[in-house]
């Protein structure tokens, strides 16, 4: 899903469009790896990945985020086997939710394009590394007209605060021992809880420059005014949501675009006068509710929450999976819609 992305910047490359340096790793494993050298040295550096080339590249992801290295990967989302399935659902990157990187979920072809733009803002910025999650197939093969901009003067210039230099040597990710290893994950901890502010002030700082925005960056909400009933979702599907609520018009669709670090206050507030709420994952969690549903229920204790599990393995998510979601809010454990 991922390899057209790097296949027209290699493009880019070889017509002299982008000046940059293209490494073919031989694997996801090695790809992750050298995004991570790249970056430790001083470059800005960019990857994709999805399902099991993601999962192979699990050991660096940690390394990555630890080393507070700024590397942006694309990550169109994938089904993760068994059995085989090359189609969409949310479980790649559910499945590294906890590493340490920024999830951003986009809708459409053009909030890909943007938020890619943010990403590498956000990402040097709070010295965080960025995912953005596309939709694979859905959004990683579709093809819709983009308004491009010129964006090299938002993205800026790069230099690394921290960077692999023989004149100022320095030393990344050593050895932690006991002492001292709980103390500088606190601190990761702090700052990927305040890069929330970062992911709103820069897209809206692009929201002013180029006339798009996606919400507040973090939530977007959609007929949910005078609402008692909501529809909370992520990805491509929530286009199908928006549909079926200028359909029905009795609830809201909420959009939570940043699932990393996840937006709790910022849902509380849209969420204060809803009274139901339906959650739909497009991941798992074997042995527990799925993390979508898992959140949402930590942050609104007091509302009537139900959960469901859709679209998995590039299953549709059609208006009458929405209806249907909606219309069962308030039965208990979590729902398979099929």
């Amino acid at each position: 899903m991922d390899t057209h992305i790097v296949e027209r910047l290699a493009e880019y490359v070889d017509n002299g469009e982008l000046n940059s340096e293209l490494i073919y790793a031989e694997s996801e494993h090695s790809m992750f790896s050298a995004a991570a050298g790249a970056s430790a040295a001083g470059a800005r550096s960019f990857t994709a990945s999805s399902s099991q080339g993601l999962a192979l590249g699990f050991e660096v992801l940690g390394m990555i985020s630890g080393m507070r290295l700024p590397v942006v990967a694309a990550i169109a989302n994938r089904a993760l086997s068994s059995p085989i399935n090359i189609w969409n659902d949310h479980s790649d990157t559910m499945s590294v939710k906890d590493m340490g990187w920024i999830q951003l979920y986009v809708e459409s072809a053009q909030e890909s394009f943007d938020t890619m733009v943010q990403a590498f803002k956000i990402a040097e910025e709070t010295l965080i590394p960025v995912m953005v999650c596309l939709d694979g197939f859905t959004l990683s093969h579709v093809t819709e007209p983009l308004e491009l901009e010129n964006v090299s003067s938002f993205v800026g210039k790069y230099r690394g605060k921290y960077v692999l230099d023989p004149k100022k040597p320095l030393l990344m990710g050593p050895v932690a021992t006991p002492d001292s290893y709980m103390e500088i994950k606190e601190l990761q901890q702090k700052d990927m809880l305040d890069s929330k502010n970062v992911v709103k002030k820069i897209h809206n700082e692009y929201k002013k420059k180029y006339k798009r925005g996606y919400g507040d960056g973090l939530i977007e909400t959609y007929n949910l005014k005078g609402k008692k009933k909501a529809l909370i979702l992520m990805g491509s599907a929530v286009g199908t949501a928006r549909v079926v609520s200028d359909e029905e018009k009795d609830f809201g669709v909420i959009k939570l675009k940043c699932f990393r670090p996840f937006p709790e206050e910022e849902l509380k507030k849209v969420c204060k006068d809803v009274k139901e709420i339906a959650v739909i994952d497009r991941s798992l969690s074997f042995g527990q509710d799925s993390a979508v549903y898992t959140e949402v229920k930590k942050c609104l204790p007091n509302k009537k929450i139900s959960g469901f599990v859709a679209g998995l393995g590039g299953r549709d998510i059609t208006r009458k999976t929405i209806k249907d979601a909606v219309n069962q809010i308030g039965k208990e454990g979590q729902i398979w819609l099929k």
